[in-house]
């Protein structure tokens, strides 16, 4: 019997190599039961799912095991246009001075998986390559402006190195003009984007323009992505941080414009970015819209506070408390991301519905959305070209 049994989980571990995972299972209505598995070789005393619809936290991202085999499962009911990664872990230790790069640096890409998601090795910033397991469901929202075209015309992107007295750093920035870009012409339309390094793996920006701009769906655009450095310096210098704010507009942009034929009409300036960038985005339309006259911002840490502050949400009662300015929004989040932040803050969710809701009643031109998707460059690349599209309308 032990003997039969046994060829019965060597079968279903040889269809599941066939099939990949997660295994998806119509549900109805839209939905569908998705397992997660893992085939342990070894004794172990706990499988994890960290990411998607998972979550980061135990239990409800712990695996079982069927007993008597080396069968780990994990299965959860999603909607049918989820998109996300995750990562794995084997006797993941959570202890509460373990630092965090530490902890994850055994976390492993589903081997049962072959779609991945790769960040790549940046010796600038002392980060090695991480590969992530990506989902995307059938129902997925298409992302049609990501992938490189082989017969399309592409624009250049350029590295250069520029110090900030303001911050008495230095750091990269890369300049995308677009193809056929004449010196001599009318200003080109600007767009700024924060965590510019991530155009090498996880945000195609230059990719992403190449192709809007072929298709004719936004003018022709010059680009300023803006490197973070290290994390401990963007956690210090993007969340409402009125010095690099300054940065941007008294030494970044006029050096740009010593080089680079850019429009100074707010109306034609995009800034954008994710996250604690999205959260800069804002805060620049909010002092500085004589600049930045739309703000992309793509799951903004509108939960965080001043360490002096005893309230959340800080940026979003200063928008409450001020007069409406000359700026239009593009504001998305993901529908897991409903974790509590830092000081048991509300979620990011939460927390760009608030904004949202407040941007409303103030009167601005707002476009909102939200994907099923967590806090995750596998979603923001696609949604962006949405934003861009919006926003030059």
């Amino acid at each position: 019997m032990q003997g039969l049994e046994q060829d019965r989980v060597e079968e279903f571990w040889a269809e599941v190599a066939e099939r990949g995972t997660p295994l998806v299972e119509a549900v109805g209505d839209g939905d569908v039961w998705l397992t997660f598995l893992y085939r342990a070789t070894d004794a172990v005393g706990g499988v994890s799912v960290f990411g998607g619809p998972a979550g980061w936290d135990a239990p409800g991202n712990q695996m079982r095991r069927l007993d008597g085999t080396d069968v780990w499962y994990l299965t959860v009911r999603v909607r049918g246009d989820l998109r996300c990664t995750y990562r794995l872990a084997v006797d993941d230790v959570d202890e509460p001075d373990l630092d965090w790069r530490e902890r994850t640096a055994d976390w492993f890409a589903d081997p049962l998986n072959p779609a991945t998601f790769v960040f790549p090795a940046d010796e600038a910033l002392g980060s090695d390559e991480t590969v992530v397991s990506l989902i995307e469901l059938p129902d997925a929202p298409k992302q049609p402006w990501i992938a490189p075209r082989t017969d399309g015309p592409r624009g250049e992107l350029v590295q250069y190195a520029h110090r900030s007295e303001i911050l008495d750093n230095e750091r990269r920035i890369w300049v995308y003009t677009p193809p056929g870009y004449q010196p001599d012409d009318e200003p080109y339309p600007l767009f700024v984007f924060f965590d510019g390094d991530t155009l090498r793996g996880p945000m195609p920006v230059d990719t992403i323009l190449d192709n809007l701009i072929a298709d004719g769906r936004i003018p022709s655009t010059v680009g300023v992505l803006i490197d973070s450095l290290t994390q401990e310096i963007r956690d210090r210098e993007l969340p409402c941080g009125a010095p690099f704010l300054e940065y941007l507009t008294d030494e970044l942009l006029p050096w740009v414009r010593e080089k680079y034929r850019i429009t100074t009409d707010p109306a034609r300036t995009i800034v954008a970015g994710q996250s604690h960038g999205g959260q800069a985005a804002a805060f620049a339309g909010l002092r500085r819209p004589d600049v930045f006259g739309n703000v992309i911002s793509q799951s903004g840490s509108f939960w965080w506070r001043p360490d002096d502050d005893p309230e959340h949400e800080w940026l979003t009662r200063q928008y409450a408390e001020s007069e409406r300015r000359p700026v239009r929004f593009y504001l998305e989040a993901g529908l897991m991301e409903r974790g509590l932040t830092p000081d048991h803050g509300p979620s990011i969710l939460v927390a760009n519905r608030h904004l949202r809701t407040i941007l409303r009643i103030k009167g601005y031109d707002l476009q909102y959305a939200e994907y099923n998707g967590g806090h995750d460059y596998a979603c923001w690349r696609g949604s962006l070209a949405d934003a861009l599209i919006a926003l030059t309308r």
